[in-house]
């Protein structure tokens, strides 16, 4: 019966895990319908896994369910994403100010080694890759400021907008931004240089969120 458990675990964790992938990649984009048994068949899973992982990534905010419609990718219009970054330029503000008086040679380690990712894998064009190393990078950062629940709370407002990420990582002349922006906070990090390090950080987001309200503004 514990080895049953546990196989129904593990083919749940595989199932969330190519969600992820695929929300990542954005070869599953927002306003996408998700189809159970499509889904699964393709995954070699039975639906019950695949049902478990779609209620998962409801909570987080990356899909919605619709009562005789089934799954969706969630789908915000501009004045939500416009809040959700409003809300995080407030907790990561704060995140990063604490982080730059505690981070350790460890974190700046972990930060440059993700910058190396992000240019490795932007020359593969792996946007699912890429979409991981600049997570680690910012998280790195925010974890420095050890304020789990803050961090917690980050989480969810960046798992809730994971489609619109990939939107902004299939542009190769914004994949080459992040990199130049993330040395720039990174050096503000290294010098200690609290208001610049929250500034550059602030920046980030703003460009980011200026290049989705313009690919939202051409989504019919």
């Amino acid at each position: 019966m514990a080895d049953a458990a546990r196989g129904v675990v593990t083919a749940q964790d595989a199932a969330l895990a190519r969600l992820r992938d695929r929300l990542a990649r954005g070869v599953l984009r927002p306003g996408d319908q998700i189809r159970q048994e499509v889904l699964a068949a393709e995954l070699g899973l039975s639906v019950v896994p695949v049902r478990e992982a779609l209620k998962t990534l409801e909570v987080e905010g990356q899909v919605s369910y619709y009562r005789h419609r089934g799954y969706f990718v969630a789908q915000l219009d501009l004045d939500e994403l416009t809040e959700t970054y409003r809300i995080r330029t407030l907790l990561e503000g704060e995140a990063v100010a604490r982080a730059v008086t505690r981070i350790g040679r460890d974190d700046l380690d972990r930060l440059r080694e993700a910058i190396r990712d992000i240019a490795t894998f932007t020359r593969s064009q792996d946007i699912a890759a890429v979409t991981a190393a600049n997570r680690r990078f910012h998280f790195t950062l925010f974890e420095a400021a050890e304020m789990p629940r803050m961090t917690n709370f980050i989480r969810m407002l960046w798992d809730s907008t994971d489609a619109y990420r990939s939107l902004y990582f299939a542009d190769a002349a914004h994949l080459r931004l992040i990199n130049t922006e993330h040395r720039r906070i990174l050096r503000a990090v290294r010098e200690g240089d609290v208001a610049a390090a929250v500034e550059l950080s602030a920046a980030h987001r703003d460009h980011a969120l200026a290049a989705l309200a313009r690919l939202l503004a051409q989504t019919p």
